[in-house]
């Protein structure tokens, strides 16, 4: 079965979903170092069956977005420390669907799920400190979304969190009948 997180993380509804999820942070590095806490919140509470369960037809369990939302913490971390040491490098697209078909999101825990995406932020975040404006401007290329800037890399991975935030809170609100 072919089910979707949502949609994919370069559509055009992202900015929505960045301005309606981004709390007024007036430093891009600590609002994506935010991330890993507003995500930890979104869950705080849920059991294990809730955590599971697919309550909006057509979605991932929450446990399976938050397995995506992991997975692809790596990823974006790989490509800025390229973007950032590597002059114009190339990098590739991953299928959210393919990942999460093959990588056991159904027996992975949450909790040490978000650990790994603290950690990578956390690292990411003390790499990031050290550039200069210039450096944020520094670019590669994305194998199917072209050139992309150190900055929009940022933006992109920083939007990741708020944008499935959204869907975990359709879920909740599914499960518990209640409306926005």
């Amino acid at each position: 079965m072919d089910v979707k997180v949502g949609l994919p993380i370069h559509s055009d509804t992202l900015g929505e979903a960045t301005e309606r999820f981004t709390v007024n942070y007036h430093d891009p590095i600590e609002e994506y170092l935010a991330g890993a806490e507003q995500l930890a919140e979104a869950i705080a509470g849920m059991s294990e069956e809730q955590l599971d369960a697919m309550p909006v037809t057509g979605t991932w369990s929450t446990r399976s977005v938050v397995c995506h939302i992991a997975d692809f913490e790596p990823v974006y971390a790989d490509r800025m420390k390229r973007v950032i040491a590597e002059k114009e490098p190339t990098f590739f697209g991953g299928d959210p669907d393919v990942f999460a078909a093959h990588l056991a999101y159904a027996r992975r825990d949450v909790q040490e799920e978000l650990q790994l995406i603290r950690a990578v932020r956390g690292q990411m975040a003390k790499i990031l400190r050290t550039l200069t404006p210039e450096d944020f401007q520094r670019q590669g290329h994305h194998s199917e979304d072209g050139p992309m800037t150190l900055k929009e890399l940022l933006r992109r991975i920083t939007s990741h969190i708020p944008h499935h935030v959204h869907f975990i809170e359709e879920k909740r609100k599914a499960m518990t009948g209640t409306s926005g």
